[in-house]
């Protein structure tokens, strides 16, 4: 792959913070260009008893309000991911099962009613494994942006390739590139989707390089950029 070729991510700051410190280790160089940002919702729980609680990001518990993380004390906790049991330390609060995904905690899960801490946008999978035996608070979203600096504009326009991981932040992107006069550029890019969904969205705004992995996963997502990559460093 071709030294010195940039790849513009659109996710909201933190998140592309992470993922960029994962491309560098690829040799990847990311153009932060985030078109949302996350912000708490100061949602309370709802009203009952509940036997445990359950997040699967770090932000849920980053960003959960007072009255969220007060309803812990008298649960056990499970997660999903080690940055989320972090987070999770970093509150104060002590996790009872740390689980690498959705499908591998809800076997550990006790019996009885679960509080669900989630964003906004976020995988089905949780609610539809337990059903009526999860409530759930919403304690942050993701907050559209009014647009990009002209320094994100630029590095957008000067990218190799577009990196996506959401319908949504795709067709932000769009509208972004539209306003800072970089539509056509950006239509011209390679454009590296998480899923086949957000792939269809990205064609739909008439991009002509567009490509998925065989896998919703980061890795092969970041092994399909690579080859795109690639690709461009061969035309």
């Amino acid at each position: 792959m071709p030294s010195g070729l940039t790849v513009a991510l659109f996710r909201a700051r933190d998140e592309a913070r992470a993922s960029a410190s994962l491309l560098a280790g690829r040799g990847i160089v990311a153009a932060l260009a985030p078109v949302t940002e996350l912000a708490a919702t100061g949602a309370a729980p709802p009203q009952g008893d509940f036997d445990f609680t359950v997040a699967t990001s770090a932000q849920a518990l980053a960003l959960a309000s007072p009255a969220a993380l007060a309803a812990l004390a008298g649960t056990p906790l499970y997660v999903v991911g080690g940055k989320t049991a972090a987070a999770a330390a970093r509150a104060g609060v002590k996790t009872a099962a740390t689980a690498s995904d959705v499908a591998a905690l809800v076997p550990v899960l006790p019996g009885g009613r679960g509080l669900y801490l989630a964003g906004r946008d976020r995988k089905p999978d949780l609610e539809a494994a337990l059903g009526e035996r999860v409530a759930v608070v919403v304690v942050y979203e993701a907050r559209a942006r009014a647009g990009w600096d002209e320094e994100e504009a630029r590095g957008v326009a000067e990218a190799a390739a577009a990196l996506h991981y959401s319908e949504r932040s795709a067709e932000l992107a769009l509208r972004f590139a539209e306003a800072a006069g970089h539509a056509a550029a950006f239509r011209r890019l390679p454009h590296v989707c998480i899923s086949r969904a957000v792939a269809g969205r990205v064609a739909e705004s008439g991009a002509k390089r567009v490509m998925f992995p065989h896998k919703p996963t980061q890795e092969p997502l970041f092994d399909a950029l690579e080859a795109a990559l690639a690709d461009y460093g061969r035309g």
